[in-house]
């Protein structure tokens, strides 16, 4: 038997458990209400029409409907990855390439799911190598709403 101690087992993979190619679909989903988009709307003070505002979307937007702030998606997308990915990193090293490619609207449950495109071992820390990933979200239908690709620094296994 063994026993698994989060103290010591963190969520995550160390660099030598990635392989470019590899496909993390992330579990579970998150259906994204309003109250949820108009609060982080307000802590971020992002707080647009587009987003909190039902009549100004009902009478001004194409479709009548608010959209889920596109910085809400990419962080829930990013905190999706986490447990399946850079848990246990050391830093993020950046994000590129963020798009945001249909609207995400309230009631809609987002999806993500990530590929390994490279791993290399870092130059400045011969215990640590660095990964990085393209994410993707996805709605309820398995529409496409945004991706994006970010690099992190893991530790090696025999380093640990």
């Amino acid at each position: 038997m063994t026993i698994h101690d989060a103290r010591y087992d963190r969520f995550g993979r160390y660099y030598e458990e990635f392989t470019v190619g590899d496909v993390y679909r992330h579990w579970p989903g998150r259906t994204i209400t309003e109250a949820d988009d108009h609060l982080f709307c307000m802590l971020t003070m992002a707080a647009s029409p587009i987003h909190i505002d039902a009549h100004y979307a009902a009478n001004e937007m194409e479709g009548g409907r608010n959209l889920v702030v596109g910085t809400f998606v990419y962080a829930t997308l990013l905190g999706m990855s986490v447990p399946d990915t850079s848990g246990k990193a050391i830093a993020a090293l950046g994000t590129e390439q963020l798009r945001h490619v249909a609207p995400l609207h309230h009631g809609d449950t987002l999806y993500g799911e990530s590929t390994v495109v490279e791993v290399r071992r870092s130059r400045s820390r011969p215990t640590a190598g660095i990964v990085t990933i393209e994410t993707r979200g996805y709605n309820q239908d398995r529409t496409l709403v945004c991706e994006f690709r970010r690099s992190f620094l893991v530790p090696q296994r025999e380093a640990s």
